[in-house]
């Protein structure tokens, strides 16, 4: 069973295929984390409550670290998932076990104020199959009188008490340098990784691991993801000695926010995904794709393989009209592509990004007789239609700015601030999210529209709400990604055609929280070959490949003068986009893109669907080899780059992962010269084999084959 509670000793443990989480209630109703790790034999196996002691009349004891949940509680010097401030001032919340429950897969523990009527749910889901565990904290307010809070969080969890070498892991970066790796050494005090511009932002991923001395392929790894698009911190704490104690707690971030918690009323943390492995990154990476992949997306397209793609932005920019977009669809339809999507300008007076954004009505001088033309011939050259949209933003040079000016977040006696030239609509208001809703089901509902790309092109400032009570202005950084989220799945209800990509300037709102509720998302706007190989790789740690759509453009922001393999192939790492100018290819660039369109959707399947794994160590920024391999494990592929070359830093071979040791493979492709046909799996993971790269800029693709 994966849950189960054993009365006697009042434990639970919740357990995946390899894993274990042991949770325990002391004699004074308190919850204590027990064990997170390997699945042991027997449930005696797991640990028993330590003693709590206490070090000094200046520390927390032991329990306040071992915390199930962390609680403003006592003497407590850890971040607490809960900051609850009582009607009568008071700011400490005690909290008892009242019950709990068990279905197949889910666990919910009630425990309650020991005075106030403030109840909290601890919910906890299983995924056996993907070794990962999520949690949320559900609020119940059960007294007579409204209850503040200042912080939220969706869980804490602590890490075996007996080590302090932990090495911290995580995915920093910028706009167009998203998903960076980041590895330090954990040491004694607090480290936060936050977002805090009302999307996930480029600067930080909702993820962290935490491993000692873990490679791609061994050692143990602790890691989490937040199901978040808003607003999100995670904090990662180590005392000093000798506890030797360390905590992770995530959840909504506390920076400018509150929440009023009405009699009455109730409130539900974003999920936390939690894994365990001794597998190293590889493993880790492997767990959170396929839960990716099984549970997570929207199912109407979750195992369907995503289409070639060509958007038309760096084609024509925001000179849009029908002729052009249709002379575009025409070349792309000879390449191969199946969604054809026309990106910003097709609308009300978009020449520029300084006017138009939110009058959602097709350019009357652009697209005289509106979209349907232009959506039937593309449809008749063989492809579906796609469109650019950016709901939530409006220029102030718009009729909807005009007539609505109270609708964008601002505060009074402020000059609002815009970023590209347009600023935020408050979706915390219910008529804003009313009208967002109506305007896009009805586009899709007249309109034969297979994509949307879904963006949102800046970061927030003055984040006011004057219109709503003074208590609730600082709940907006919440109840703008709940109404997100409510929009984009009623859409889905009503529209379930359609593909939906979420898009922040790149990679600006990633996360698991976006893949809930979106089918993949944009990795970056950087689309330069040679970047984009670092930034796909550092996705791949948390992301599924499936989930990113790599570009093949034009653009290169690094100047150099990329072969159009280097460019495709750096773009076989995820579903396959085309967004240059068309027109500027000759007919033998035309023949030869379309040979690797053909050729990527012979592989597509598994790229998209398969096991990934990294061949190359996530640190080396010169070499990048993965491998796919097909659900069946009957074939595979792997990509080998050559970023940069020196005569001392030549290919090395390339170890394989997942294969069968007695299967005999057959090789095909960019192998290097006296490479051998046909090996074992055994051979090709212990030995491995030697890619044909042989200069600057070069690239491998090789098949294998299982018989």
């Amino acid at each position: 069973m994966p849950i189960e509670y054993r009365a006697e000793r009042h434990r639970w443990l919740l357990s995946t295929t390899n894993t274990a989480y042991a949770i325990q209630l002391t004699e004074q109703g308190q919850l204590l984390h027990l064990y997170y790790g390997a699945k042991l034999p027997f449930e005696t196996d797991y640990p028993a409550p330590p003693a709590e002691g206490r070090l000094a009349s200046f520390h927390a004891g032991r329990y306040t670290w071992l915390a199930e949940i962390s609680l403003p509680t006592g003497i407590f010097d850890t971040e607490p998932v809960l900051r609850p401030i009582f009607a009568d001032g008071t700011r400490d919340l005690r909290l008892r076990y009242l019950t709990h429950e068990i279905t197949e897969t889910e666990l919910l523990i009630r425990l309650q104020d020991e005075h106030y009527g403030l109840e909290v749910g601890l919910r906890y889901r299983v995924w056996a199959d993907c070794d990962l565990i999520s949690r949320r904290v559900e609020l119940h307010n059960r007294g007579e009188s409204p209850i503040t809070f200042e912080e939220i969080l969706s869980g804490s969890l602590p890490l075996p008490h007996d080590r302090d070498d932990f090495r911290l892991t995580h995915l920093a970066g910028a706009w167009a340098s998203e998903y960076q790796l980041e590895q330090t050494p954990l040491t004694s005090g607090r480290k936060v990784i936050d977002g805090r511009l009302l999307n996930s932002g480029h600067a930080n991923s909702p993820f962290f691991a935490l491993d000692i001395d873990a490679t791609e392929n061994s050692g143990e790894v602790w890691f989490g993801g937040l199901e978040w698009s808003g607003n999100w911190k995670i904090v990662i704490e180590q005392a000093h000695q000798p506890y030797k104690f360390t905590r992770i707690a995530a959840g909504l971030n506390d920076y400018d926010f509150s929440w009023w918690l009405e009699a009455g009323q109730s409130f539900e943390t974003p999920w936390l995904t939690l894994g365990y492995t001794g597998g190293g990154f590889g493993q880790m990476s492997r767990n959170l794709h396929r839960y990716q992949l099984d549970h997570l997306l929207p199912p109407a397209f979750a195992h369907d393989i995503r289409p070639v793609l060509y958007n038309s932005w760096e084609a024509v920019f925001f000179a849009v009209n029908e002729a052009d977009q249709l002379a575009l669809a025409e070349k792309a339809a000879r390449l191969g592509v199946e969604i054809f999507v026309m990106d910003d300008g097709w609308f009300g007076q978009r020449d520029s990004d300084r006017a138009g954004l939110g009058d959602w009505h097709p350019s009357p001088t652009k697209f005289p007789n509106g979209l349907q033309p232009l959506i039937e011939k593309v449809k008749a050259l063989g492809m579906q239609f796609g469109l650019w949209v950016e709901p939530e933003m409006v220029n102030p040079d718009s009729d909807l700015y005009r007539a609505h000016p109270d609708w964008v977040y601002h505060f009074p006696n402020r000059e609002p601030t815009t970023g590209r030239n347009q600023l935020i609509l408050n979706l915390a208001r219910p008529d804003v999210e009313a009208w967002m809703f109506d305007w896009l089901d009805k586009l899709l509902g007249e309109h034969d529209i297979s994509y949307i790309k879904w963006d949102y092109n800046r970061s927030v400032s003055e984040p006011g709400w004057p219109a709503a009570r003074p208590e609730q202005q600082r709940e907006i950084w919440v109840r703008h990604t709940q109404a997100l989220y409510r929009i984009v799945d009623k859409l889905r209800q009503n529209h379930p055609q359609v593909l939906f990509e979420a898009c922040s300037g790149g990679g600006g709102r990633t996360g698991l929280g976006a893949l809930a509720h979106f089918d993949h998302m944009h990795t970056s706007d950087n689309t330069d070959p040679l970047d984009r190989l670092p930034i796909q790789l550092g996705y791949s740690l948390v992301y599924a490949p499936k989930t990113m759509y790599t570009w093949v453009t034009h653009t290169d922001f690094n100047q150099a003068k990329y072969s159009m393999r280097y460019r495709f192939l750096s773009a076989f790492m995820g579903s396959l986009c085309l967004a240059t100018n068309l027109h500027h290819w000759s007919e033998a660039e035309m023949d030869e893109a379309a040979r690797y369109i053909a050729e990527y959707k012979g592989v597509r399947a598994i790229v998209q669907n398969g096991t990934f794994y990294r061949l190359s160590p996530l640190t080396d920024p010169e070499n990048l080899a993965v491998q796919y391999l097909s659900e069946d494990q009957q074939r595979g592929m792997i990509l080998a780059y050559q970023r940069r070359e020196h005569f001392w830093n030549n290919p090395t071979r390339l170890k394989l992962s997942g294969l069968e040791p007695t299967a005999r493979y057959h090789l095909s492709g960019d192998l290097a010269e006296g490479e051998p046909a046909h090996l074992s799996g055994q051979a090709l993971m212990q030995y491995g084999l030697m890619p044909k790269l042989e200069g600057y800029h070069d690239c491998a693709l090789i098949n294998i084959e299982k018989g």
